[in-house]
C-alpha cells in the first residue's frame, strides 16, 4: 500500500515538475533550421510546427500579431499568403508546405524566392483536425518577378 502512495506522489510531482510543457520525447534534429513567423492565436500553426518537428526539422519560433512587414519583406506575393512565413536557408515557406517539398527544394536548390500553399487547404499538415475537406491542393514554386509554377499536388496526381 505504501509503494502505490509513493508512486501516485511521484507521478503528481512529475506532472506537477512538467505542467503544460510536457512534450513526448524527440531525438535531436537533423534536419535544417526553420525560422516561423506566427500569429500568436494560431493553432494550425503550432500543428504545422510539430508536423516539422516530428520530420527532424529545428524550428525557432518568432510570435508576432502582424505578418504583414515579415512577408513583405520576404517578397511574398499577396495572392500566396497564408497563415505563417518560413524562412530556411535562402528560401522563404508560405503557409502549410509538407516537410516533403521543403526537404526537396534544399536538395534542388532552384533559383527562386520560395514555396507557398495559399490559403489553408484542409488536406495540408497542420489542417487535419481543423477542416473535413480532404481536396487536393498544390504547392506553388514563386520568384522574384512574380514567376510561378506548380512545384507539388497533394495528394500526388495518379498515372
Amino acid at each position: 500500500m505504501f509503494a502505490g502512495v509513493m508512486l501516485a506522489a511521484v507521478a503528481a510531482a512529475l506532472i506537477a515538475a512538467i505542467g503544460d510543457g510536457w512534450r513526448p520525447f524527440r531525438p535531436a534534429p537533423t534536419g535544417p533550421v526553420v525560422v516561423v513567423y506566427r500569429d500568436p492565436q494560431c493553432r494550425c500553426c503550432m500543428r504545422w510546427i510539430e508536423s516539422l518537428r516530428d520530420q527532424d526539422f529545428e524550428v525557432e519560433e518568432h510570435v508576432t500579431p502582424d505578418l504583414a512587414p515579415v512577408r513583405q519583406r520576404a517578397g511574398v506575393p499577396e495572392s500566396l499568403k497564408s497563415c505563417h512565413t518560413v524562412l530556411v536557408d535562402s528560401y522563404v515557406i508560405e503557409g502549410h508546405v509538407p516537410a516533403e517539398d521543403i526537404r526537396r527544394l534544399l536538395r534542388e536548390k532552384p533559383a527562386v524566392l520560395g514555396l507557398a500553399v495559399p490559403g489553408m487547404p484542409g488536406a495540408s499538415p497542420g489542417m487535419e483536425s481543423y477542416s473535413e475537406d480532404r481536396s487536393p491542393y498544390e504547392v506553388i514554386l514563386f520568384g522574384a518577378e512574380g514567376a510561378r509554377g506548380v512545384f507539388a499536388r497533394h495528394p500526388p496526381e495518379g498515372p
